[in-house]
């Protein structure tokens, strides 16, 4: 029986195939470009995936300082962060970040599309953000793609 010989493969830590790949942050909005982003990281672009292992590429993400948004996001979507002391709340706009860090933007986006778990983190740790064209990891010969449905 020819038909019943496939075997189902699992992917884990030793046996994934991770490569490098280069997105272009300046193509599309913010969420469109992120969501793919973190579909990249997760390894759902790949037949292999498997949703409890850290299958996915490592992404990096240039013309950060070149990010779009839609509508009034640049100045009314607000970033709130908290000290834990009393009174220290922080809140910080899109635009005031774009100016203080860009790359922080995209980070906060991807974070929150990636799973909040130990598996999530080992994935965002594979993301790597850079305000203009250059980057350090021309030694892994990434490959740029071009990304789809946008």
């Amino acid at each position: 029986m020819d038909h019943l010989s496939f075997k189902t493969t699992h992917v884990n830590k030793a046996n994934a195939q991770k490569s490098w790949v280069i997105v272009d942050a300046s193509v599309a909005p913010l969420g469109r470009v992120c969501s793919q982003i973190a579909n990249i990281l997760r390894g759902k672009h790949k037949p292999s995936f498997t949703p409890n292992s850290d299958c996915g590429d490592n992404v990096i993400v240039i013309n950060a300082d070149k990010l779009r948004v839609t509508g009034k996001k640049m100045t009314e979507k607000v970033y709130i962060t908290h000290s834990g002391y009393p009174g220290g709340q922080k809140r910080r706009t899109v635009r005031e970040q774009m100016n203080r860090d860009s790359r922080r933007v995209i980070e906060h986006a991807v974070k929150g599309m990636l799973q909040d778990n130990k598996l999530g983190s080992a994935q965002y740790r594979n993301l790597y953000v850079y305000p203009g064209t250059e980057h350090p990891h021309e030694a892994q010969q990434p490959v740029a793609i071009e990304l789809k449905n946008l």
